[in-house]
């Protein structure tokens, strides 16, 4: 076909940074102008390492965790609204962006995350039923705007954008499965809990699909283009986490197969205990891989450790880590699983303090009174 059939397409452009509101001076209105689109990483940490713990016998630390989470969750709504208002170009630039968009899906999950630790106790169905609903309407626009941006805006993210943070779709597309087999028993209504767990397979079933794909080629860009240590950075392991709650949805899927029968949760049971296992397998596989990689990043390039928010991204894996390993031992009745989830829910916990005292730190650091800057010679 020839070259003058195909009509040229002028991409959207992005604003450029004199085009955006200017960086206050205050360190709050400097913080919320550049914050991070998914800092809602820290409530997805905080809530499932609090349902790892619980589901472990860890009673105390669960609801310690838990009040964390719904304080997180509430502040960094708030933030996200007052940046919103304040700084829309800056907003807007980060939802046109693909990189920055996608990580917004982090609210969905923190929301549902959040949902899931609710229903612990039964007098939160309604609200867990409402959060619920509200994740599922971020889920809706962000999937369908930021399809749309990439394939029709011309949006197209470079190859070496793509890294493991993009899989946090998959997390918040999984997380409204697991929300619903988690509360689809809660339900006073027994058609409800049947259209819940209608969808939690279709949405296990988009969730792995996207999986696949993002997966793909996120190991051709690992494998096509040279990583640097600050590309090497705690998204990857999302890489993991997202074969965890893919895990984890499949585990509720199996459950609610048991306790409230129909015929797609019947016929689906086979596909959906074998997938699971093969998806827990892959994900146990790349563990060691993700180790190397921060090894390489912080030992071998000299990359210095220090606070940031996608820290979170580490700490939430690890936590849901043990939460699908436990779950899925139950839900097909083998011990190993039960036993590694065990142990492995401390490596959760100990990441979730170590990440929150070096919030603390860098807060504190930051509460210091900035040096005054050098004025010039002085003429007479």
């Amino acid at each position: 076909m020839s070259d003058s059939l195909i009509p040229d397409v002028e991409p959207t452009t992005l604003p450029t940074p004199k085009e955006l509101e200017p960086l206050p001076d205050g360190r709050v209105g400097s913080w919320l102008a550049t914050l991070d689109s998914g800092y809602f990483a820290l409530v997805m940490a905080t809530g499932i390492v609090s349902i790892g713990s619980r589901l472990l016998g860890h009673d105390l630390i669960a609801d310690i965790l838990l009040y964390l989470t719904a304080i997180a969750w509430v502040v960094l709504l708030l933030a996200y609204t007052v940046r919103i208002i304040r700084f829309p170009r800056r907003f807007a630039a980060a939802l046109k962006a693909p990189t920055s968009a996608v990580a917004y899906f982090t609210v969905v999950a923190g929301t549902n995350v959040l949902s899931s630790a609710l229903i612990h106790y039964d007098i939160w169905w309604l609200l867990a039923t409402i959060l619920g609903i509200f994740a599922f309407l971020v889920w809706l626009v962000l999937t369908y705007g930021l399809f749309s941006s990439v394939v029709l805006a011309g949006n197209h993210p470079k190859l070496r954008e793509i890294t493991g943070g993009w899989l946090v779709w998959v997390v918040g597309t999984q997380s409204v499965a697991v929300l619903a087999t988690t509360l689809a028993p809660h339900l006073p209504w027994p058609m409800g809990a049947n259209m819940l767990g209608s969808t939690a397979v279709m949405f296990w079933g988009v969730g792995v699909i996207l999986y696949l794909i993002l997966v793909v080629i996120i190991f051709l860009r690992l494998f096509l283009i040279e990583t640097t240590p600050p590309e090497m950075g705690p998204a990857y392991w999302i890489l993991m986490g997202a074969t965890a709650i893919s895990v984890r949805a499949a585990a509720g899927i199996l459950d609610l197969g048991v306790s409230e029968p129909t015929s797609l949760l019947t016929h689906m049971e086979p596909f959906v205990a074998g997938f699971a296992v093969v998806l827990w397998s892959f994900g146990s596989w790349f563990i060691p891989m993700l180790v190397i990689f921060g090894l390489w990043r912080h030992f071998v390039r000299r990359y210095p450790a220090g606070y940031e928010p996608k820290l979170w991204s580490i700490v939430f894996p690890l936590g849901m880590y043990a939460v699908a390993s436990v779950t899925l031992g139950r839900a097909i009745d083998f011990e190993f699983m039960q036993q590694l989830a065990a142990v492995w829910v401390w490596f959760g916990i100990a990441a979730w303090v170590i990440v929150t005292i070096l919030l603390v730190i860098a807060f504190v650091r930051g509460l210091k009174p900035r040096a005054p800057q050098a004025s010039g010679p002085k003429t007479s």
